[in-house]
């Protein structure tokens, strides 16, 4: 029986590439986007490659659209196996000049968006397990100057990733994330800014921004959702064209029975 997978953002970039290279590894595909022209190209696209796929119109930040989305999906497959919260969007400034719709736009699109779908799927998966991922990004795991939204958002949904990574594996239910590095419409802008940046000063484009393509997460994607180790929920996985990197959860790094001696071994190990 084929599976089926919801891709919220799945219009362009990588959401985009994940629904093509799921369809064609025996996925039913439920195409989200806020743009009907643009959910009717990657449908297409992936009928005409001989994959099944549905689309539909709704943005993840209005619950109501959510719980639609799911009941469509329902009624049209009578299952959800993999839910994949790929739903972004970018509101850069420094904090000082950031206004509350820039901060609250990227949270409700990244965090309540998230919320919003997997409280909706979860009484249809917890028969026959599934699989749940956040897309995440370095901004979450070590912040981004002129970027505190996207970093809090990104943050934010780390935590909702432990957390149902515990509540969920009972349900066989595996809850992952992946902090991915392509190329895509929201970074395009940022990764050309660096390059100039750099050019400018006469000094070689940095490792760190040398980015892969969008197929490359898709494709690291669809080996996750291929593994059959329940234990494998409650990671993150950096992914960076062939180069994959585990990321660990924060743990103490040292601990001391009073104020004086926490600050004391700080400082030593700060080398101050």
């Amino acid at each position: 029986m084929k599976k089926v997978a919801i891709i919220t953002g799945s219009t362009r970039g990588i959401g985009r590439s994940i629904a093509l290279h799921l369809a064609k590894t025996n996925y039913q595909i439920v195409v989200n986007g806020t743009k009907q022209t643009l959910i009717n190209e990657v449908v297409q696209e992936i009928q005409q490659a001989g994959g099944e796929a549905m689309g539909y119109l709704a943005n993840v930040t209005d619950s109501n659209a959510v719980t639609a989305m799911i009941d469509a999906a329902i009624a049209r497959y009578g299952r959800i196996d993999v839910l994949i919260h790929n739903a972004g969007n970018l509101q850069d400034k420094k904090c000082i000049n950031m206004t509350d719709e820039e901060w609250k736009s990227v949270l409700d699109v990244h965090m309540n968006g998230a919320f919003y779908s997997i409280q909706r799927v979860l009484p249809h998966m917890q028969k026959n397990g599934g699989d749940i991922l956040f897309v995440t990004s370095t901004a979450g795991l070590m912040g981004s100057i002129g970027q505190v939204n996207y970093s809090a958002a990104k943050a934010g949904v780390l935590g909702m990733m432990w957390t149902l990574a515990a509540e969920l594996k009972r349900n066989h239910i595996r809850v992952n994330a992946i902090s991915p590095a392509a190329l895509t419409d929201m970074t395009r802008h940022v990764i050309e800014h660096v390059k100039e940046k750099y050019a400018s000063k006469n000094e070689p484009f940095p490792e760190f921004w040398k980015v892969g393509e969008s197929d490359d997460v898709a494709r690291f994607v669809v080996a996750l959702l291929a593994q059959q180790d329940e234990d494998l929920t409650g990671e993150i996985f950096g992914v960076n064209g062939s180069k994959v990197t585990k990321w660990e959860k924060p743990i103490p790094s040292f601990s001391e029975d009073s104020i004086e001696a926490f600050f004391a071994t700080w400082h030593r190990q700060k080398g101050k």
